[in-house]
């Protein structure tokens, strides 16, 4: 059944899982929590993750992003990605162990790029923006935010920098990269009972520091597919990365893809005005897409997973987890399924 989780935190703290259960959740997502582990993760602390949830009457549904300090050079195909591989493969079958079932990841060496943090939205609201021809304009790289948490705990943006990743990578290297990967480690998701969720590539353009951005369009999300075709390999679908590719008839298109073979895992219900190479991120149904009509189509593919926020706005006196616009975020998607439940029952 589709259902609404809290989603993006980073720790399980005494108020973040009660702000949960304050707007209505059952259960949560994490994304790069705060775990030990230099190169892996271990499955007691993942456990203890799980039990600290339950103990607050939640479900956790998945993790979303290993630090990709775990697997750089498995991206990157740079000597050592064999033995990054390992830890990737011993974090999956510790999620699996600790009874974890998705785990989320990327394959975007450079991260997600933006070229402002403080664009204004509606109200006055702070929204990120994204503009290709700053981003790849070597005399304004004092205006390129790169969104790196597991390098820079305390600001999840490096700023002043294009990030320069040592290597040059053209699309063939990086699939070939990617398939790599993927053989190694789904064969170990799979014995572990774990789903790997693959998101797509933001912003979703050719290349960034360097290197191809392989899912970047439907058709290449759809080759990941094939790549990988297995149950236990799928997607977080990022409704927002999608519609940056193509708006509303992009997100209708990879769900109507990827929905009927039971290959989306969970989604990410955000989005954003205009399309790359420039967009704004938004409040949900001032985007790209109507949401209501999108969370039909997920209904009719079949689709049962969870749904969260993303990049919500930042509200007037908002946290840095932005609960103000989160909440919003939430009672909006609640209401919408709310809306299509009825629909079965006219």
């Amino acid at each position: 059944m589709m259902r609404v989780a809290l989603g993006q935190l980073p720790e399980a703290t005494d108020a973040s899982l009660a702000f949960a259960r304050q707007l209505g959740l059952s259960s949560v997502q994490f994304n790069t929590p705060n775990l030990p582990g230099e190169r892996r993760w271990e499955f007691g602390d993942l456990r203890a993750l799980r039990e600290r949830c339950e103990a607050a009457g939640l479900t956790l549904e998945a993790i979303e992003n290993i630090p990709t300090t775990f697997y750089m050079r498995a991206m990157l195909g740079t000597p050592g990605r064999d033995e990054d591989i390992e830890h990737v493969q011993a974090t999956v079958r510790n999620v699996g162990r600790a009874g974890i079932p998705i785990l989320g990841y990327h394959f975007m060496p450079a991260s997600v790029w933006r070229t402002s943090i403080s664009a204004p939205g509606r109200g006055g609201a702070i929204v990120t923006a994204y503009d290709h021809e700053i981003a790849t304009d070597p005399a304004r790289a004092s205006d390129v935010y790169i969104a790196w948490r597991d390098l820079a705990r305390d600001d999840p943006f490096l700023r002043g920098t294009q990030f320069d990743l040592g290597v040059e990578l053209g699309e063939d290297a990086m699939w070939a990269n990617y398939r790599y990967f993927m053989d190694a480690v789904v064969p170990v998701a799979e014995e572990a009972n774990v789903r790997l969720a693959l998101h797509p590539d933001d912003p979703p353009v050719e290349a960034l520091g360097g290197v191809a951005r392989l899912f970047r369009s439907v058709a290449n999300l759809r080759k990941a597919a094939e790549i990988a075709p297995s149950p236990n390999a799928g997607f977080d679908l990022c409704l927002g990365t999608v519609s940056e590719m193509g708006g509303e008839a992009a997100v209708l298109e990879a769900i109507e893809t990827l929905g009927p073979a039971g290959r989306i895992f969970y989604v990410h219900l955000r989005d954003v005005q205009g399309i790359s190479p420039r967009f704004a991120e938004c409040f949900i149904g001032e985007g790209n897409y109507n949401p209501l009509r999108v969370l039909r189509a997920l209904r009719r593919v079949g689709f049962d997973g969870f749904i969260l926020d993303d990049h919500v706005p930042r509200m007037v006196d908002d946290t840095d987890y932005m609960h103000r616009g989160r909440a919003h975020a939430v009672g909006y998607i609640q209401g919408l399924l709310q809306a299509i439940a009825s629909d079965s029952e006219q």
